[in-house]
């Protein structure tokens, strides 16, 4: 009862005001008939809020988003499902959605006629241009009598996840060489024969297929072991974000760190759809996450696409190299950088030394910021060190960008010595 006297609205306040004066104004001027107005009018609103909060309400919502894994700037469509499994009948329900600012405005809705065994689906659309992860949800609830005396609130307690992952663009089938090993182009179509003594066998990493798990390792080590005998011949690929924030420059959707991360998943989804299996790394190191997993869908290409969606710039300096002693990396190597200064060199020629081949794309930071093309020294710091390197500016189409990596890449290939050119303008 308190919490409904508490929720007289502007509507119930001023009836029960004008019932309180009313009163007064009957026994001052001795008026009985002005009086049973007076205890009409201020009654009517205690009585709704005794009835509003005595009521008992069964409502259930059961929210879907569609889909939950939602591209930079596409709608997802949100479904609420409401049904009142309650005998008590009630006036008038609002309806409104907790959503994240970036995600458009908070939907709100408005049902009469809500009885026992009562169902009603509403849905709306929401859209973001930013990338992450974000929730939906809860729900609030605001309970009204058909007056409007009187409004209580109510809240649902789920809320449901939807990820928006960065833009990506079809990139054209460039030759990326490849090792005896299997990794790249080159890698054998049919598989070696072999006896059960020539598996290996690592420890199990999430994303490993339960069925490669090879029991008698695991029983004699104490964890899960795999097989490793399909390794010399998939392809792989490791994926370099450099992520750090004074490789960067730019604010918010305009800056480079965005850029390059809209190119870094184009990166993966066009190696993806070429049969190599993907990992991420950016500057604080290798996501455990996204460790080597074998996949019965090559174009599985989520994992990798919600990692790149909570990618956020790192305050440190330096690049982690600690993941270039996995005795399992190897094969293709692409990096996405920033800028990269002298004390960044150590890193990058480790890398080339533990993958062969190995390409970048660097951005041309200054132009991000002065939105003018500059000399970028990314791109002659990372071609002196042997990677095959092109530069990426603001104005420049990371198709365009990807085929004039696939030409040096080539004259790499045939052994022509030339300077690495830049991005086509």
């Amino acid at each position: 009862m308190r919490e409904a006297l508490r929720g007289l609205t502007l509507r119930g306040r001023a009836f029960l005001a004008a019932g309180v004066t009313t009163l007064a104004c009957s026994v001052v001027l001795g008026q009985q008939q002005l009086g049973r107005v007076g205890v009409l009018v201020a009654v009517l609103p205690l009585l709704a809020a005794g009835l509003l909060g005595r009521s008992r309400y069964r409502l259930s919502l059961v929210r879907t988003v569609t889909p939950q894994l939602v591209t930079a700037g596409s709608p997802a469509r949100v479904s609420l499902a409401l049904s009142n499994a309650g005998r008590t009948p009630s006036g008038v329900l609002m309806l409104e959605d907790q959503v994240p600012y970036v995600l458009g405005t908070r939907p709100r809705f408005v049902l009469e006629g809500i009885g026992h065994g009562w169902h009603h689906t509403v849905t709306y659309q929401v859209r973001s241009d930013v990338r992450g992860q974000f929730e939906i949800g809860p729900m609030t609830v605001r309970i009204t009598d058909p007056f409007g005396l009187v409004e209580l609130g109510r809240s649902f307690r789920t809320t449901v996840p939807i990820t928006v992952v960065p833009r990506t663009v079809p990139l054209p089938h460039i030759p990326i060489g490849g090792a005896w090993t299997g990794s790249g182009d080159n890698r054998p179509r049919a598989f070696a024969t072999g006896s059960a003594e020539d598996v290996t066998v690592r420890e199990y990493r999430h994303g490993d297929d339960l069925r490669r798990v090879h029991w008698r390792s695991s029983a004699r080590v104490g964890e899960l072991m795999v097989r490793r005998e399909e390794q010399p011949w998939q392809s792989r690929a490791t994926l370099f974000l450099d992520n750090r924030a004074r490789a960067h420059r730019g604010h918010g959707l305009a800056s480079s760190l965005e850029a390059a991360v809209s190119a870094a998943a184009s990166i993966a989804v066009h190696l993806s759809q070429r049969g190599f299996t993907v990992r991420l790394v950016t500057a604080t190191g290798e996501d455990p996450t996204n460790a080597w997993h074998f996949r019965e869908a090559e174009l599985n290409t989520a994992p990798l696409l919600e990692s790149l969606a909570v990618v956020e710039a790192v305050p440190q300096s330096w690049l982690e190299s600690n993941w270039l002693a996995d005795p399992t990396h190897g094969g293709l190597l692409v990096a996405v950088t920033g800028a990269v200064g002298e004390l960044d060199v150590p890193v990058f020629r480790r890398m080339l030394h533990h993958s062969t081949p190995a390409l970048a794309v660097a951005l041309d930071v200054d132009a991000w910021q002065s939105r003018e093309a500059a000399s970028d020294p990314a791109t002659s710091l990372l071609t002196n060190q042997g990677w095959r390197a092109v530069t990426l500016g603001p104005r420049d189409r990371l198709p365009t960008v990807w085929q004039d990596l696939g030409r040096t890449s080539s004259q790499s290939a045939r052994g022509v010595h030339e300077p690495v050119p830049g991005a086509v303008r």
